[in-house]
């Protein structure tokens, strides 16, 4: 009840809603079947809350876990004692716990167990109480030539080096030392000698000192990666003669020449032990608190691109480019399937053109295709103004970002789905069926691979995994999936199923046909009745019959619904085409235990619109005539764009040169913003003005603001080495809100 009391004040919400949320977590439900089908127990607890509440119960219970084995090894040691047992159980943190520990911990030998052997401590407790006396004749009465100290300096060596160890493992120093390198302490970074042209993308951080209470995530792990590159010096410097003033004020408690003593083992114990051991701890947590923020932004970037709009059952080509290879093309059918691929050579002259024009057209006629796709990459604008060119009546033509797709076509899946295939044909068939359904061909692909974020390799992987697997499973369950045409790898991510389930299902559907209805899914070999109530919800079924069995009505309020049809003297399917007879339902006569308002109120609005897609409605983009290469742009285009990426410093666009161009935070709107997400969502349409382009660099800054203007604003500072293609850094916070404040007074 404590830990649900501590998460019910820090997310703000009751610690009963806390209470039932674990217990279902621990029953086995899962977030998106909390959120959707349990509000009445949670109090409407959306998503976000669920996943919160399950991450720190798993943090607690992990800190619990450590108190105990602690207590445990204490207890085998004889040095448990009430006082020492309360501050463990009142520790709130695991960092505390440690350093409560830390002087119990069983440990190496150290100049301070050496000292502890010859029988010095005694001398070090005299010299730690600062009482009057002389230091030098109390030290002679430790000469003991037999256990290796041959004289009183060599005994107030030993004293001094157990007090170090002393001060540098008590609790309450640690804290405060900590407290001051993370709020007043400072990156410096300063590049290895010989390595300056080596590590030319690390310019910007070849003599830098930055604050680590206020380093931006991207920055602390530029540094990171060129420390281990071996191309910089990476220190973490507090103020020192604050950190020894701090250790004096707690340590040092009288002025004489014991306290000189204990004033020697303090400089010692900060520069040998406590230093080390602080710029250790702050390294990894500033890389953890990096860690986050980095991952925070891939994740949300991957939501994105995993709901961007999709074209939906179309026939259609895809094609992925190539100059020298030709291009690979495919036609598709409304499911997906591969019809035919050929390879086409647009590139090659004027009969490599005027074939490829021909074999295009015989497709389209072929197959009534409705829209070609074509990827982004290596010839991709010229394929398109290549295929824009020909006479194909009203076929829709769309430019797909194709990250990943490489990734895919080389993949098990992509060879167990096209095993007669070569990597090319794979390649895009992807292309086409992403532009179809977005989310359901990027989950084959890792979400490492797909183009959005920053540092994703240089993040706690584990971490990244568990973000990244959450945000699959709640684009994909937030969408719906159809049971019948789903892939395995989608299904996988269905609520109460996963991989071994997935695959099950696709195999009872290749063998007894389309389920007919979601109660056929109990004869699915071990899917049994916890799994089949956490899914069920979420998976579709067109054309069923029961008209709820392609909605997001759960099976279990089936009856309820039916017996509002009975009580308004109509057809399920009558309530679900009449607004008129769902209006008149008298909500309130069917509130039960179970049942709330929450849960009515959803049930009407799917009624209104049974397994609507949330995702907006697809709308074509075509980049601008002529623009195709970065050599082709000018200062003040004004060109429309996608947004491929999002960071904390700014948005990456799509201007179709094959080189993402730069909206820095403070050239995304007039107003002043502290996140790129408050205004835009990877895969936005937006237009976009050239400021600044550099060819040799292949550097592109764009804005978006209102009359913009050319500008220096990406000639300052920069992380080089913080992106992939070549992408600029931001400014400081202080240059930003500079900026802000002349936009605000200009």
């Amino acid at each position: 009840m404590d830990h649900f009391i501590k998460i019910a004040q820090e997310l703000g919400v009751s610690s009963k809603q806390v209470d039932t949320t674990v217990g279902l977590l621990d029953e086995g439900a899962t977030v998106p079947f909390i959120s959707r089908y349990r509000k009445e127990l949670t109090g409407s607890l959306d998503e976000v809350q669920v996943a919160a509440i399950r991450d720190r119960i798993q943090q607690l219970r992990e800190l619990d876990k450590r108190r105990e084995a602690i207590i445990k090894s204490l207890t085998d040691l004889g040095k448990l004692t009430p006082e020492l047992e309360k501050q463990l159980n009142e520790a709130e943190t695991m960092v505390t716990l440690e350093d409560i520990y830390l002087p119990y911990r069983p440990k190496r030998k150290t100049r301070a167990s050496v000292a502890r052997e010859k029988g010095l401590q005694p001398l070090a407790d005299l010299l730690l109480a600062q009482e009057k006396g002389d230091p030098e004749l109390e030290a002679e009465k430790y000469i003991d030539t037999e256990k290796g100290v041959n004289n009183a300096a060599e005994a107030l060596a030993g004293a001094r080096d157990i007090i170090a160890e002393t001060i540098s493992e008590n609790a309450e120093a640690r804290a405060q030392m900590r407290e001051l390198f993370l709020q007043k302490g400072s990156f410096q970074s300063k590049v290895v000698p010989g390595k300056e042209e080596a590590g030319i993308k690390y310019k910007d951080y070849f003599d830098w000192t930055e604050p680590v209470a206020s380093a931006p995530s991207h920055r602390v792990l530029a540094m990171r990666r060129g420390e281990k590159e071996e191309i910089l010096w990476l220190d973490i410097q507090p103020p020192e003669e604050e950190a020894i003033d701090l250790l004096e004020r707690t340590f040092v408690k009288a002025n004489n020449p014991n306290s000189l003593q204990v004033k020697l083992a303090l400089g010692d114990s900060y520069k040998r032990l406590l230093k080390p051991s602080m710029e250790t701890e702050v390294r990894l947590l500033t890389k953890k608190k990096a860690d986050e923020e980095a991952i925070r932004v891939f994740a949300e970037n991957a939501r994105q691109l995993l709901l961007a709009a999709p074209l939906g059952q179309k026939r259609l080509i895809a094609i992925d480019p190539g100059f020298r290879t030709g291009c690979k093309v495919v036609a598709l059918n409304e499911q997906g399937k591969l019809l035919e691929y050929t390879a086409i050579f647009p590139h090659t002259g004027a009969g490599g053109q005027a074939e490829a024009g021909k074999t295009l057209q015989q497709l389209v006629q072929k197959y009534q295709t409705e829209a070609i796709a074509i990827g982004n990459g290596t010839a991709g604008r010229e394929t398109e103004q290549f295929v824009r060119g020909l006479n194909l009546g009203g076929v829709t033509i769309v430019m797909v970002n194709e990250s990943g797709a490489s990734i895919y076509s080389a993949s098990e899946v992509a060879r167990e789905e096209f095993p007669d295939q070569d990597v090319t044909v794979r390649g895009a068939v992807s292309i086409g069926r992403r532009l179809m359904d977005p989310l359901a061909e990027l989950v084959k692909i890792d979400p490492k691979s797909i183009g959005v974020g920053q540092y994703q390799h240089d993040v706690d992987q584990n971490k990244l995994q568990t973000s990244l697997d959450d945000t699959v499973i709640s684009a994909v369950n937030a969408v719906g999936v159809e049971l019948n045409t789903a892939s395995k790898q989608i299904l996988s991510y269905v609520s109460g199923l996963g991989p071994q389930l997935a695959q099950n299902i696709v195999e009872y559907r290749n063998q007894n046909g389309a389920f007919k209805g979601r109660d056929q899914l109990k004869k699915v070999p071990r899917l049994g009745e916890k799994a089949f109530e956490q899914a069920a919800g979420f998976l579709r079924i067109r054309n069923a019959g029961n008209p709820l069995d392609a909605s997001a009505v759960h099976p279990e309020r089936y009856s309820l619904v039916e017996q509002m049809a009975k009580d308004m003297n109509c057809s399920v399917k009558d309530l679900m085409s009449d607004s008129k007879l769902r209006a008149s339902i008298p909500l309130k006569k069917y509130i039960s235990e179970t049942v709330g308002l929450p849960t009515l109120n959803d049930i009407m609005a799917e009624l209104a619109k049974p397994g609507l897609d949330p995702r907006e409605k697809f709308e074509a983009f075509s980049f601008t005539e002529g623009v195709n290469e970065i050599s082709d742009l000018k200062v003040g285009m004004k060109l429309p764009g996608i947004v491929t990426n999002i960071t904390n410093f700014g948005a990456f666009v799509d201007i179709g040169v094959h080189q993402d161009g730069l909206v820095h935070l403070s050239q995304i709107t007039n107003r002043y913003i502290k996140d790129p997400n408050e205004v835009l969502k990877v895969h936005q349409q937006v237009m976009v003005t050239v400021t600044e382009v550099d060819v040799n660099r292949k550097r592109i800054s764009l804005s978006m603001k209102e009359a913009a203007a050319p500008t220096e604003v990406n000639k300052k500072k920069r992380d080089a080495g913080s992106y992939q293609k070549n992408k600029q850094e931001p400014e400081t916070d202080l240059q930003i809100k500079l900026a802000a404040l002349k936009n605000k007074f200009r």
